[in-house]
């Protein structure tokens, strides 16, 4: 297929690329490249990048294209409640806007990525896809809208399929260590403390990326029919936890290496256990290969072998908020975290 992935330049869509390559796919990208900066290690390909902002997309853009997978956006919660009326303006109406015009382009799938976030809290054991939703932050709020009105343009035609992700950790080419796993595995490798910014009492679904990246390529895969309007948790069920336990993993597996938690830790009323089920039985083909404990090895080997200091994984480089102050404080963004030197961004 030609697809088209935006925000191809981002912590997921850097990892998901190259899948989509190797899987025989012609890949083009659409990011406006605020981060690009805030390189890991080399990107493995050389894709077109189409040179717009999200909020900016034409149809002309999207013709020729059989999917769209769609991962551009302001990324977490601290990163929405920071700029709730942009958050809106490009997780909810900047998507909806692209999903109508990727049906006017007669692109025939669109995959978006969606968020376990939709779930809020939930004292259930687990909830599945068919769970009442909760969104508690901005982020959550724009991504259930999302899902909402695009599933409105489902026909015959135009086929989109919702994949709602979990916390993800792992490497990356555009690393991020504004995640709990990747952000508490640093602190290990850099000087033998598990920082605990909580009081780790929430439950939350983790994945290592690269699995996540090969569920869209599985949704990719699958036929029409299967996936048609579809909404799918891509979680494994034994995978959740909380937080206080993947520090206690942390802890087990290097000697030395102890917790400490952050004075008045707060509690996370973000709190939910995700089943996984329905996307077995949709995508068969997807199997996630990687564990936790293999997830924070691959991150603590990495973090020692270069030499991570504190000011790059609780710096700028790796979290999106502080990186988008820089960038406003330097003058070289604008408040609509549009680049105010257009040669700046896309070249």
């Amino acid at each position: 297929m030609r697809v088209l992935v935006t925000g191809h330049l981002g912590y997921l869509g850097s990892v998901l690329v190259p899948k989509l390559i190797d899987a025989g796919h012609d890949v083009a990208g659409l990011d406006s490249e605020l981060f690009k900066a805030c390189t890991f290690s080399p990107l493995p390909f050389d894709i077109p990048n189409i040179g717009h902002d999200i909020r900016d997309v034409t149809s002309d853009d999207l013709v020729d294209f059989d999917a769209v997978i769609h991962l551009a956006g302001l990324s977490n919660d601290p990163l929405a409640d920071l700029y709730p009326r942009l958050t809106y303006d490009i997780n909810y109406t900047a998507t909806v806007r692209l999903a109508s015009l990727a049906k006017y382009a007669e692109v025939s799938r669109f995959i978006l990525s969606s968020s376990c976030a939709v779930y809020g809290t939930s004292n259930k054991r687990f909830v599945t896809e068919s769970s009442p939703l909760r969104p508690l932050s901005t982020y959550a709020v724009a991504k259930l809208r999302s899902e909402d009105d695009i599933a409105r343009l489902a026909d015959e035609d135009f086929s989109p399929t919702f994949l709602r992700k979990p916390s993800m950790y792992g490497l990356s080419p555009y690393h991020r260590t504004d995640t709990a796993v990747n952000n508490m595995v640093a602190w290990a490798a850099y000087n033998e403390r598990v920082v605990l910014k909580t009081d780790g009492e929430s439950w939350r679904p983790y994945l290592h990326v690269e699995d996540v990246a090969q569920a869209f390529v599985a949704a990719l895969h699958a036929p029409q029919r299967a996936i048609h309007s579809q909404i799918l948790n891509v979680v494994k069920t034994e995978d959740n936890f909380l937080t206080r336990d993947i520090a206690a993993r942390i802890e087990q597996m290097y000697d030395g290496v102890r917790t400490e938690q952050i004075a008045n830790a707060p509690h996370d009323t973000r709190s939910y256990r995700v089943d996984g089920y329905q996307i077995t039985q949709v995508l068969p083909s997807w199997r996630p290969v990687w564990s936790l404990e293999q997830g924070i090895r691959q991150l603590y080997d990495a973090s020692r072998a270069n030499g991570f200091k504190l000011e790059d994984f609780e710096g700028a480089r790796f979290k999106r908020v502080a990186y988008l102050k820089h960038l406003i404080g330097a003058g070289r963004v604008n408040e609509d975290l549009r680049w105010k030197d257009a040669k700046a961004g896309v070249r």
